[in-house]
């Protein structure tokens, strides 16, 4: 999974209205087949949510009506697990976030194999749709295998940071899980290192088998069993969003 990083986000455009964004990483990889082309093009437009000003609140309701959670998924690569957990759980909204247009491609084929109606893809920064949700709307935060960046010049782009945590903190309800797994050991002491400091996550650890076993619903990727395969170790660190001195707005 590959991330960006935003570029001057107080920068606005005069016609969007929305942050400039510098994109590190591939946005498009190989040509999509005839098929799978025209299942992308008759049903994104479906499934986009698309981007506005920052201050246009998105409320996921309308996304979802009939759901009684809903979740993000940052980055959700080939969208394999993200499809799993919609199967899984279809009375869950979840919105899958992720600019790499393959992936994307790869998502909407498995939602229109599996006929599913809890999946919306914003195929843009994740970081330009954080702001427009409302406070204490996410019940389930995933990041899994993200770009760990390991040179110390790049860790500015990496997700798990303080402005990131500041949002998912604004953004999650009390009690709200938010997973992150990766197989690189610096993302890991980062990872760690940010979300053990900020005061709204804490995190229930026991021992070595809370972080090296993954979540009972957690489903594996074809790039987990690669990097099995290649001997880099996953990491599981399942956080929680605590309780805020006022209830959360229903």
């Amino acid at each position: 999974m590959t991330w960006w990083a935003i570029s001057n986000p107080h920068s606005v455009s005069e016609a969007s209205q929305a942050p400039r964004v510098l994109y590190y990483g591939r946005r498009k990889g190989k040509p999509l087949t005839p098929a799978r082309q025209a299942v992308f093009d008759a049903l994104l437009p479906k499934l986009k949510i698309e981007p506005s000003a920052p201050d246009v609140t998105l409320d996921p309701r309308t996304l979802f009506p009939t759901a009684n959670e809903i979740w993000l998924e940052v980055g959700f690569g080939a969208g394999e697990h993200l499809a799993a957990q919609a199967r899984a759980n279809p009375n869950i909204g979840i919105i899958g976030a992720e600019v790499f247009l393959n992936g994307v491609a790869s998502l909407v084929r498995h939602v229109s194999e599996n006929n599913l109606s809890n999946v919306r893809i914003f195929n843009e920064d994740v970081r330009l749709i954080l702001p427009r949700l409302p406070d204490s709307s996410l019940s389930r935060v995933f990041a899994l295998f993200p770009d760990p960046w390991p040179k110390a010049r790049h860790a500015r782009r990496r997700f798990i940071g303080p402005g990131n945590l500041d949002q998912l903190a604004r953004l999650m309800r009390n009690g709200a899980e938010l997973r992150v797994a990766s197989d690189h050991p610096v993302y890991i002491r980062w990872a760690l290192e940010h979300l053990t400091a900020h005061p709204a996550f804490g995190w229930k650890v026991k021992g070595p088998e809370d972080w090296l076993t993954p979540p009972p619903d957690h489903v594996t990727t074809r790039y987990q069993v690669k990097a099995g395969k290649e001997g880099r170790k996953p990491h599981f660190l399942c956080f929680f969003r605590r309780a805020r001195a006022t209830p959360d707005t229903p």
